[in-house]
């Protein structure tokens, strides 16, 4: 069979020698690059020039009596603190470390106040107050000299979204942020451990035609709907945290703001950037699962390039094992430079580059057994140890621009271009039914035969984007009004082709290539001897615009209207090679491959999104609310697009339809360090699309699929030494209609739990210690919406429920240096963690994770 073997064919000998060398050369370029930046950063950084002082101390005080303008958006209150000295001429001097004002964040202040009445809204939820000192001065300290460990961790979160202006607080949707510092205590070293502290979230497995995160929001697939910093991060690919500023999870339909796709909700990955005052932070670390990381965050102010200029890089090197899982190995790199320019002014710039690649050997678990996971040692790996890779190049450069308008409104324009490339083979263990005769549950497993489906693809992905938007501030007829208005549009491309290691006998049977492993006893060692021919070979390009309006009035003291529309253009041309699967030419005839099929398929699709929302505050500290929204899933949402018999494939398939109602409530209490929020909601998916069992061609709109559930979160300070961060979440999901699988009607949606609950809590008992405990509980999940039940047994395909905990503990050598120790899963629990129809991921045993942290 002719194919090109640069792609798919086994990998030569060097194999692990370049990968190691590969590692080898990235650790010493870090190395370098860190040596190079403690040289050039570690110098006394120079002195900012204060503000002009009014002259006249009457005239300061007739000042923080007039009502001026204020537009000072949401983040650090350094660069907050700079644009209030900025606007009202006043010099602010600080009572608490300097070093640890960039660590709080500020809700900003909008509209027209005095400067003490600006202040005071600055400062809403620090735990900080502003004292007037005469001659023209505001000095900032802790508010009534309480008894607080003023560091960066007294901060509540904040969304940093400018799509969402408002304060969480009055925001009518359920959003949690999860921190930097939490990220930090927790050890976690991927967005999926990240995300285990968020309500509603179960992780799956990585899907046939593409890899990386995978995971499923309020009831449905979130795998396309995770953003950087508010824009689409369209590529497949295993995300690492070591440039997160904060993930935020912004639950339910949200198409009117982010546009296709989002129908259980959108993850926002928030990134590092620079600040206004000097700082290096180095960590090392090393794991009983054979981890080896080192990160590095450095920060320098650039004065002599302009006001408000400063540099920020972040680096990161990981090499790792699984606990448990022997073979699976995980290796990244990555490197995120961002300069900015005008911090604290009405004009500012921001430039950014993002490099991240990964050279895995991917772990797809074990198979099912019937209607459940197979009963074997939690380490065996079917696959093979220097067959199977996973190797990704993501670049990413993005340019913001933003501008004041004389303190009532902010333009912003940003401009991103992404690529990504993927270069994967990987096992996928099945039973095979066919090779082992005719088993059944009670088959011994050593008798038992796995197929090794190899999933392999070769791809390249694009993403062009531009992204102008407004926010207003106004007062029209004595009511308060927040605008958000825009327009983004772009291009986006994928290019995957994808090889078979099957062909037909002249029997008439299907013969894989690749050989066969022992269920109980796989030899992962074995080499790979598959013959690869061509499968598929598809270039799509999807071209798309989108205009909305958000807006929110505030009707007196007690009530906000929040509403919103969008309308969104996307369309889609893709042109498709399908290579018929190879057949044997007679008993001992050649193998032959026939004359590929070209299609073009295409979809333009033009659809409108809404939301509308009502917000009760009974208190200043308090609100509630009702929420309606909409959202909708093209058929080329994942850009790609299929032709079946007379006309049935998913390029003549409307979008899917969704809609949800929330209703909710939230608190702040302790001066608004300690957080509540509680809501009920459901979520249904109108006509839900379904493929035909017999012809996978063969699509129809026909299902309908509802959650109904309730969350309840809490997050904050309980007081000076206590922070907790908790969930809980009650999912009712369900199949309400089906037309290809009547038989799943009732049951639940695929890895939907009916419960789940995250707890993470750390203790400071002193100035140098600081332990931390927390836990995750998942209830059982089934496999697949549409077929539940296994077709030998009748019983639902499912995995149990597990609780698995971990702890930590740092302690502090001082003002620089500190100490940190992270122990995982505890208890070792044996759990599935990432389900899949055809395949499970176990999840890792108990394993360590020891740092030593750098602050200068």
């Amino acid at each position: 069979m002719d194919h090109p073997k640069s792609h798919f064919q086994t990998r030569d000998a060097g194999l692990r020698r370049r990968r190691r060398s590969r590692s080898a050369s990235r650790w010493l370029a870090l190395g370098t690059v860190t040596a190079y930046a403690a040289v050039a950063f570690a110098r006394p950084a120079p002195q900012q020039n204060s503000p002009a002082l009014p002259a006249d101390p009457k005239q300061a005080t007739e000042k923080n009596l007039t009502v001026r303008r204020f537009n000072i958006p949401a983040g650090s209150l350094d660069v907050a603190v700079a644009a209030y000295e900025r606007v009202t001429g006043l010099s602010v001097t600080l009572a608490i470390p300097p070093e640890t004002v960039a660590g709080f964040r500020s809700p900003g202040v909008s509209g027209l106040y005095s400067d003490s009445q600006a202040m005071t809204l600055i400062l809403t939820g620090t735990g900080l107050s502003s004292i007037g000192g005469g001659n023209g001065s505001i000095t900032i300290a802790l508010r009534n000299n309480e008894d607080v460990v003023v560091t960066a961790q007294n901060a509540p979160p904040q969304i940093e979204l400018d799509r969402y202006p408002m304060p969480l607080l009055d925001t009518p949707q359920s959003i949690s942020v999860i921190s930097k510092q939490t990220m930090q205590d927790q050890g976690a070293t991927t967005l999926r451990d990240a995300l285990r502290n968020a309500p509603g979230i179960s992780l799956a497995a990585g899907e046939g035609g593409s890899q990386g995160d995978n995971l499923t929001l309020r009831g449905f697939t979130a795998r396309n709907d995770i953003f950087l910093d508010g824009m689409r991060d369209f590529g497949s690919y295993y995300r690492d945290p070591f440039n997160y500023e904060s993930v935020e999870v912004l639950e339910g339909p949200s198409s009117v703001t982010f546009g296709r796709g989002s129908t259980g909700g959108v993850i926002n990955q928030e990134s590092k950037s620079p600040e206004l005052h000097p700082f290096i932070v180095a960590e090392g670390d090393l794991g009983t699962d054979i981890t080896r990381r080192f990160t590095a965050d450095i920060n320098e102010p650039l004065p002599k390039l302009g006001k408000g200029a400063a540099l920020r890089l972040n680096v990161m090197a990981h090499d790792s094992n699984v606990a448990e899982r022997d073979v699976t190995e995980n290796k990244r790199f990555g490197i995120a430079p961002e300069f900015a320019l005008g911090l604290g002014t009405s004009n500012r710039l921001r430039a950014s580059y993002f490099h991240f690649n990964e050279n895995d050997i991917p772990d797809y678990g074990i198979p099912w057994y019937f209607n459940h996971p197979a009963q074997v040692p939690r380490h065996n790996y079917y696959g093979f140890r220097d067959g199977n890779f996973l190797d990704t190049d993501v670049n990413m450069g993005t340019i913001k621009a933003e501008h004041d308008i004389d303190g009532w409104a902010t333009l912003r324009n940003s401009i991103r271009y992404a690529n990504s490339e993927r270069h994967a083979r990987i096992t996928e263990p099945q039973v095979n039914n066919a090779t082992s005769g005719s088993i059944t549950p009670t088959t011994p497993p050593d008798q038992v035969s796995v197929n090794r489906n190899q999933i392999a693809v070769y791809s390249n992905e694009s993403f062009l984007w531009d992204q102008l938007d407004a926010t207003i501030h106004a007062t029209t007829f004595g009511m308060k009004h927040v605008a958000v208005i825009g327009a983004e549009g772009g291009r986006e491309t994928s290019d995957p082709r994808r090889p078979t290691f099957n062909y037909v006998n002249a029997a008439g049977q299907t013969i894989n290539t690749v050989p066969t492993a022992n269920l109980l006893r796989p030899d992962e060692d074995q080499s790979f001897a598959g013959t690869a021919a061509p499968s598929s070979d598809v270039h799509a390009t999807s071209t798309s615009y989108g205009i909305y309006l958000l807006e929110t009035m505030q009707l007196g003291q007690h009530w906000e209207l929040t509403g919103g529309a969008r309308f969104d253009r996307f369309n889609t041309d893709e042109k498709s090679i399908s290579y018929p699967t190879p057949k044997q030419a007679g008993a001992d005839g050649p193998v032959i491959q026939g004359a590929p099929t070209i299609t073009y398929p295409s979809r333009l699709d033009r659809k409108p999104s809404w939301r509308g929302a009502v917000v009760y505050k009974p208190r200043e500290n308090g609100s509630i609310y009702f929420d309606y929204g909409t959202s909708w899933n093209p058929s080329a949402e994942t850009l790609s697009l299929t032709v079946g018999p007379a006309g049935t494939g998913t390029a003549n398939l409307a979008p899917e339809f969704n809609r949800s109602y929330e209703a909710g409530t939230k608190w702040d209490f302790n001066q608004s360090r300690l957080s509540l929020r509680a809501d009920l909601f459901r979520t249904t998916k109108d006509n839900a699309r379904e493929a035909s069992p017999t012809n996978s061609l063969l699509y129809v709109l026909a299902g309908t699929q509802r959650v109904d559930g309730a969350e309840l979160a809490v997050t904050g300070r309980i007081n000076s030494q206590w922070r907790v961060l908790s969930s809980y979440t009650y999912m009712h999901s369900e199949v309400v209609d089906s037309q290809y699988y009547p038989q799943s009607v009732g049951y639940k949606l695929a890895n939907v739990p009916d419960n789940l609950f995250n707890l993470w809590t750390t203790y400071q008992p002193t100035s140098r210690w600081v332990m931390g405990l927390g836990g995750n509980f998942v209830d059982s999940r089934t496999a697949s919406s549409t077929a539940p039940l296994d077709p030998t047994t009748g019983l639902i395909k499912q995995v149990p429920s597990y609780w698995i905990f971990n702890a930590m503990g740092s302690y502090s050598l001082g003002e620089h240096v500190s100490l940190q120790a992270n122990v995982f899963n505890l208890a070792n629990r044996n759990y599935i963690d990432e389900i899949h129809p055809a395949h499970i991921v176990p999840g890792a045993g108990t394993s360590g994770l020891f740092g030593l942290n750098f602050k200068f």
